[in-house]
């Protein structure tokens, strides 16, 4: 049985024949819009100047990316790590509804659950994915390349995959396409650390030792993502050009190891991770520029996020200057700001106004609901964690009315409704120290931020506003009541 109401909601239009046939054919088919998710791999707030004027990193690319549609300036991943970002983009459902620990062990979407990608698939479009997937396969990371790998991508609405099972720092270091392994991951590599004298261990050109493929090479994993996301478009332009198309192009930048090139060496002011950085506004630039290219401008919904904060320490920024998260609080694993708050920014040329902002608060899990309105029938209230803001995105609307949302953490579950934001402990909750502590002697006991007076998170109100913390404190039981249970618990 479906886990979820909108999993009913999509069968029943398919058994109706109400507009979700992938027949090529279909006259609406050609003028849903094709779409174009881009994601980034810890990449900051604040790095790209479109939204930090004072960033040290060039990134024209996506500055124009800006300029031409909408940016979002209060937009949130489900989580402030990799795993539960795209669990809450690919499904629409909050992350903690699973254990994000188990995709070492198995597949996180389960086989019943509908995704971005088969609501797209079953109306009609073609599905495309390319890069890092880090939601587990069958099996768990004990990888048998002798035999298909199942649970992955292809086994949950995608088409066609090309891409690694997690991040460049976790090995095994193997491409898969499809459900094959290019090679095996037969040899073996030796850790890869950091300058100690300038970065920490988890930083800089870092990565873990462990299986590789045959003439796997980390340094060119960005490119080849990039030039088959381009072959995968040219392909679709060529033979199936009256299909629309889905592309989720999940980088693995720049994210660790920060291998950049040579040839941008230097560029940016903020070290080895700017200079990476720039190489990925260049492949969003090629992405882009290609759709243009092939005419598709007018009619594919362009979106490029980033799915948690940075790996970015305060020593980093008084050594460069620059504040990859801007002004807010924290980095990468955080419940602060830092770690979930991302740049989002939508392209739909005469759909999404060009060079405009919205203060709209969203998260990953609205993808699903919002990109079901602009392609096809819009799903039940109660189909997915998220809200519709598709009348947002098209400007029809200054904003939307919603309830609480919640974000994953390292450590916490943090709530967050309208201004108000409550963290339920002490510490950042993640990558910055200290993660978690005891509240000492006059401390309160967890922290409240009224995000429209203090967006920096650095008056605590947690005291002075007994009622609002009991209010989002049952707001936040109710979440938690949603868990799984474990082991330990």
């Amino acid at each position: 049985m479906c886990r979820c109401a909108w999993c009913v909601f999509l069968s029943l239009l398919l058994i109706m024949g109400g507009g979700c046939t992938s027949d090529s054919s279909s006259p609406s088919s050609s003028s849903r819009p094709n779409v174009v998710f881009i994601l980034a791999d810890d990449m900051g707030y604040g790095d790209l100047r479109s939204y930090n004027t004072e960033s040290k990193i060039p990134t024209p690319h996506l500055n124009r990316l800006t300029e031409n549609g909408m940016r979002f300036t209060d937009a949130h991943s489900s989580g402030s790590l990799c795993v539960p970002s795209r669990y809450g983009l690919l499904t629409g459902r909050y992350p903690h509804r699973e254990n994000m620990t188990d995709w070492t062990e198995r597949s996180l979407i389960d086989a019943d659950q509908a995704t971005l990608a088969t609501l797209l698939r079953d109306r009609g479009y073609t599905t495309y994915m390319v890069g890092k997937w880090h939601l587990g396969f069958e099996g768990g990371t004990e990888y048998d390349c002798s035999q298909p790998l199942r649970g992955g991508p292809r086994d949950r609405g995608f088409d066609h995959y090309f891409g690694l099972p997690a991040s460049l720092d976790i090995p095994p270091y193997f491409y898969i396409r499809n459900r094959q392994c290019v090679a095996a991951p037969t040899d073996t590599i030796g850790a890869n650390q950091s300058d100690a004298k300038i970065w920490t261990d988890i930083q800089g050109a870092f990565w873990r030792g462990g299986n590789v493929a045959p003439n796997f090479r980390h340094e060119e994993v960005l490119p080849r993502l990039k030039e088959e996301a381009l072959s995968y478009l040219q392909t679709h332009h060529e033979e199936r050009e009256q299909r629309p198309f889905f592309l989720y192009l999940a980088l693995t930048a720049p994210h660790t190891p920060w291998l950049p090139p040579d040839s941008l060496r230097g560029t940016s002011r903020a070290g080895l991770y700017g200079d990476f950085t720039a190489q990925v506004d260049g492949v969003v630039g090629r992405v882009v520029n290609a759709l243009d290219a092939m005419g598709l401008r007018e009619n594919t919904v362009v979106i490029f996020s980033s799915d948690n904060g940075p790996v970015w320490y305060p020593k980093d920024v008084d050594r460069f200057g620059h504040r990859s998260t801007h002004r807010y609080r924290g980095m990468k694993g955080d419940a602060w700001e830092g770690g979930h708050r991302v740049p989002f920014v939508v392209r739909w040329p005469g759909r999404v106004p060009a060079g405009t902002s919205s203060d709209q608060l969203l998260t990953f899990t609205d993808l699903v609901p919002t990109i079901a309105d602009l392609t096809g029938p819009a799903l039940p209230e109660d189909s997915a964690d998220g809200d519709n803001l598709a009348a947002v995105w098209t400007a029809d609307r200054d904003s939307v009315a919603r309830g609480p949302t919640v974000h994953n953490a390292l450590s916490y579950l943090v709530v967050r409704d309208g201004p108000w934001k409550l963290i339920p402990g002490l510490g950042s909750g993640g990558f910055t120290e200290p993660q978690t502590r005891s509240p000492a002697a006059g401390d309160p006991e967890g922290q409240l931020y009224h995000l429209g007076r203090d967006p920096a998170e650095t008056n605590n109100l947690y005291e002075a506003r007994p009622d609002v913390v009991d209010r989002l404190e049952e707001q936040l039981e109710h979440y938690r009541s949603q868990r799984p249970q474990t082991d330990n618990e």
